[in-house]
């Protein structure tokens, strides 16, 4: 498709892709037979939360093939998500809006993402965690258009995350980019939308496992459905992990701290604490119980930075 005239060109970003695929010496790995990989999509985008691009491009890509320069979407207040929309929208010259999940935060000092998606140009809207909920309610939606006062004709709407069906597709590049390099390959998951993708576009023997970073058994549900909706049935191997949440969503662990810091300086490897720690925690203790076979390859998924 072509994209109107004056639609932004997402060449522009200069995405690194695919992301580099090292390898690192880990003794608690390697004394079970396992070997490590780090995927570094961290590296994708300077300006870019970490794997945000690889939702982000196809969405930005309908926004434009649409004609809709104002984006709308929705976050916590320490959604990568939202600072990756509000950064692709300075650097395209996209309006950007975010409803944040959390009335009570309108009247606080902004955290340091919340600051960093309004230096970017976002406009944000706080609204209460009942209102949140119903977020994708027709009714609801309309509500929170009008309060912004835009038009639905000018707006292309992004769900929490960024998780649809256009970002599982193109998550789906990053299993591709992984074909025939690795028999497990790991992933933090918020809302779902990386691993329905990544399991997707792995090779067949190859399975994909995710880490929860939020409680509840809702996950596994919503993956499928984004599967179904994006490759017309659930498809590839995967499996959760649900363990290794520490507290739930942007909740950390003296434990989780100690162990990023270590990973950290055996790697030198900045490790982020509310997604990626999680994760290599959780693999780190699965390969110490036993839970791959000796001479098995593990790729860990590098989402973001601190």
């Amino acid at each position: 498709m072509t994209p109107p005239p004056g639609a932004p060109d997402l060449a522009a970003l200069r995405p690194r892709l695919p992301s580099p695929l090292t390898a690192v010496e880990d003794e608690r790995f390697a004394r079970h037979g396992v070997r490590l990989l780090l995927k570094r999509d961290d590296l994708i985008h300077p300006e870019l939360p970490g794997n945000k691009w690889r939702k982000l491009a196809p969405n930005l890509r309908a926004a434009a093939g649409a004609g809709r320069r104002t984006l709308l979407t929705f976050g916590g207040a320490y959604s990568n998500h939202l600072r990756a929309t509000a950064a692709a929208g300075r650097l395209l010259g996209l309006a950007t809006v975010g409803v944040v999940r959390g009335q009570e935060l309108a009247d606080r000092p902004l955290n340091p993402s919340l600051a960093r998606c309004a230096a970017d140009g976002m406009r944000l809207l706080f609204t209460d965690r009942a209102t949140y909920r119903r977020k994708t309610e027709p009714a609801v939606l309309t509500a929170l258009l009008t309060e912004a006062a835009l038009r639905p004709e000018d707006v292309h709407v992004v769900p929490e995350g960024g998780s649809n069906a256009l970002a599982a597709r193109g998550c789906a590049a990053l299993g591709e980019e992984l074909r025939g390099t690795a028999d497990v390959v790991a992933v933090a998951c918020g809302t779902g939308g990386t691993l329905a993708g990544l399991a997707a576009g792995l090779a067949a023997g190859q399975r994909a496992l995710g880490f929860p970073v939020v409680g509840g058994d809702f996950l596994e549900a919503d993956i499928r459905e984004l599967q179904r909706a994006a490759f017309g049935a659930p498809t590839g191997d995967w499996d959760l992990d649900g363990r290794f949440t520490f507290g739930g969503y942007a909740r950390t662990t003296p434990a989780l701290d100690t162990f990023a810091e270590d990973f950290g300086a055996r790697h030198g490897l900045p490790v982020e604490r509310l997604y990626v720690a999680k994760m290599l925690y959780g693999l780190t203790a699965l390969t110490e119980a036993g839970a791959f076979p000796e001479g098995t390859t593990v790729a860990a998924v590098i989402t973001g930075a601190p």
